[in-house]
């Protein structure tokens, strides 16, 4: 089959090689950087200098996997590919876009007769080698139309065994992607999956740095422990209850730096953590862990907020407590 790839950034460049590798695909690609796609084009794709240079290098019916920054410029490219397509060709969202953007643009596609499909994707800069999870929101047939495509960006089974009472569901979950349903539904699965995904990295954050400060001079001597962080990342890979690929690459870090001295510290959110807790909000569903790993990741790009003055202010009043001398 033929896929056209908008983006080669370090997913889309990944997402056309990996196309090319595990499942023999033609690949056309376009970027705005001339040099990304003579990368690519020196690896087998066939380059294009436009959107519009890169539709006529496509064999209807045609399709387009954008792989942009979610935002004004995946936007912009979605509306200029829905004006050069035709009828039953195929407009693929492989970005971190908000749910109800592409239940709007799937609507807008469909009365020009292009199908349009989400599909929430996470691999990050390591799919190349491991394949990419996907859930894919959009038209049953237009999904099953691509499946060899798929197929081939996903992961596949593996050495993970078969969960019990699977033997009669959908075999293409197994393999690492899955119909979620409409369009819209596979950018909803994959908020709620970058939702839970800031939980678990901020569960991972607070413990390791709880055994970090074991050793802190407020402890009673006795009570104190100088632990080797590293060596525990690795020991809880290997047969703990709380193993996990973000355990993974905190283990590979902390072995190569155990003070993680390069890092800073500010946490960017890419913003599936705010939507995912209006989510929340929008069906009165509880969600204290995800709103807390999104607002101690706001708390992490300022040094004092206004509110710890606020606080530090109310203990001298009520308690004569003092603030530690300024360094």
């Amino acid at each position: 089959m033929q896929l056209a790839v908008v983006g080669l950034g370090r997913m889309g460049a990944n997402i056309a090689r990996r196309v090319m590798k595990h499942g023999g695909h033609q690949t056309v690609v376009y970027d705005k950087s001339a040099e990304a796609v003579v990368a690519l084009a020196n690896e087998g794709s066939t380059g294009a200098t436009s959107l519009e240079d890169l539709i006529a290098k496509l064999d209807a019916p045609r399709t387009v996997w954008v792989m942009l920054p979610s935002g004004p410029i995946t936007e912009s490219a979605i509306e200029t590919l829905g004006k050069l397509l035709s009828k039953n060709d195929v407009i693929i969202d492989g970005g971190n876009t908000f749910w109800q953007d592409d239940i709007r643009r799937g609507k807008a596609l469909a009365a020009r007769g292009v199908h349009y499909l989400d599909v929430g994707t996470s691999g990050g800069v390591w799919g190349l080698e491991r394949g990419y999870c996907m859930m894919i929101g959009g038209d049953k047939e237009v999904v099953a139309r691509l499946d060899p495509i798929f197929k081939a960006l996903a992961p596949g089974r593996g050495d993970i065994p078969q969960t019990p009472g699977r033997e009669k569901r959908d075999p293409r979950v197994e393999q690492g992607y899955i119909h979620t349903g409409p369009v819209g539904s596979g950018h909803f699965v994959k908020m709620i999956h970058n939702g839970i995904e800031y939980g678990l990295m901020q569960a991972y954050a607070e413990g390791f740095d709880i055994l970090k400060n074991a050793n802190s001079d407020a402890l009673p001597v006795e009570h104190r422990f100088d632990l080797d962080i590293a060596d525990i990342a690795e020991v809880w890979r290997r047969g703990s209850v709380i193993p996990s690929w973000l355990l993974d690459l905190t283990a590979s870090a902390l072995a190569r730096e155990p003070r993680l001295e390069n890092y800073s510290g500010f946490v960017e959110d890419s913003g599936e953590g705010r939507w995912t807790v209006n989510a929340a909000i929008d069906e009165a569903v509880s969600a204290e862990v995800l709103t807390a790993a999104l607002y101690a990741r706001f708390r992490s790009r300022r040094d004092h907020t206004f509110a710890e003055k606020i606080l530090s202010a109310m203990r001298a009043g009520f308690g004569g407590h003092k603030e530690p001398p300024k360094p």
